[in-house]
């Protein structure tokens, strides 16, 4: 065959196998306006984002729509994560008993009367049974990370002690300081969430309403550092279960006056709000420590370390497991899609039909 009808023998071999190709490959379903994202085959609705925007008292009147879609947005990727999470809950047989999620139902609305919490369902047009929805997948993703994560990370005697030796001027304390730990819970929406739970108030009420739940969570004996870890919005304390570590009285003394005010009239293990600027922190005062040398002899030191330790382990491994998590899913964000197409506009309608992948 001569090179001329090899050419034109290939070219014609081409066609055929894509027409062929054509032919044989289904026409792909149009995406809806309403579809905002789809995890795993699974469809996240507009309505679900909407409902969660609602449920976490974001849609307070004043916000403009590129405020409120930037919100949603982040609500949206956490929806995404909650559900590569629940998969994997339901994979390892993760479940949460209806009584323990009737009593976080309870902690949650403590400080509103029956009145007072119809109101504010009727506001937010939600029912009893969306907020337990809610709260139901939250404890669920929150145990398997208990189980997946925390229950991993271990500290040897070792390592503290080679943690003791190399930072033992740590524990030479020249003047009295007090070992606090605080939760923080600001009035607006956080550039990046890094609490367990993803939870983040974004209106001063519902900042108010949060830190007053938190409270009441603490009377009920919920150890502080897992609410922190939980909730509270400090990307630098929360990991660590909002340990602030030693602060010297010198520091105290010099704080803001409601604080210092606070933690001077603290006794330990016992926790205060402090409200300032629209924001709320919850101080929890741990101890108070004499000025002097420590030594791992002393167990409060040993516990010090191994707390803080076991923070970062776990806060790495964390980031680990749900990094990979979401890499291993297979997610494709619609809305985000939209939102860049308008190149930063609201979307008024959806773009043409796309292809799931």
């Amino acid at each position: 065959m001569s090179k001329h009808n090899l050419t034109v023998a290939l070219c014609a071999l081409t066609a055929a196998c894509l027409a062929a190709a054509c032919r044989s490959t289904p026409a792909t379903a149009p995406v809806l306006a309403d579809t905002w994202a789809v995890v795993d085959g699974k469809n996240i609705t507009k309505d679900d984002v909407e409902k969660a925007f609602r449920r976490d008292g974001n849609a307070a009147p004043g916000l403009s729509e590129e405020e409120a879609l930037t919100a949603k947005l982040g609500l949206l990727d956490n929806l995404i994560m909650e559900v590569i999470l629940l998969a994997k809950a339901v994979a390892s047989k993760v479940e949460v008993p209806n009584g323990e999620i009737e009593t976080a139902f309870t902690q949650a609305r403590a400080n509103l009367s029956e009145e007072a919490f119809q109101q504010e369902l009727t506001k937010r047009n939600l029912t009893a049974d969306d907020m337990k929805e809610g709260l139901k997948r939250q404890l669920i993703t929150q145990k398997l990370i208990t189980q997946d994560v925390s229950s991993k990370v271990t500290v040897t005697d070792q390592q503290i002690t080679d943690f003791f030796n190399a930072n033992r001027a740590q524990f030479n304390f020249p003047e009295d300081a007090y070992h606090l730990a605080q939760i923080v819970v600001t009035p607006v929406r956080d550039a990046q969430v890094t609490n367990r739970s993803g939870d983040d108030a974004a209106t001063p009420q519902a900042a108010a309403a949060k830190v007053q739940q938190l409270m009441e969570r603490l009377k009920a004996g919920a150890p502080f550092g897992d609410l922190a870890r939980d909730f509270s919005e400090d990307p630098e304390s929360a990991p660590r279960g909002g340990d602030l570590g030693l602060v010297p009285l010198s520091a105290i003394k010099q704080a803001a006056p409601a604080l210092r005010d606070t933690v001077l009239q603290m006794t330990p293990g016992n926790a205060r709000i402090v409200s300032q600027g629209g924001g709320h922190s919850i101080v929890f005062l741990v101890a108070k420590e004499a000025a002097g040398q420590r030594d791992l002899s002393m167990p409060e030191v040993k516990q010090r370390i191994t707390d803080g330790l076991k923070a970062r382990q776990e806060q790495l491994l964390r980031t680990a497991y749900l990094t990979a998590a979401r890499t291993d899913a297979d997610v494709v964000n619609y809305q985000a899609r939209r939102v860049v197409e308008s190149q930063g506009k609201v979307p008024v309608a959806a773009p043409e039909p796309a292809a799931t992948k």
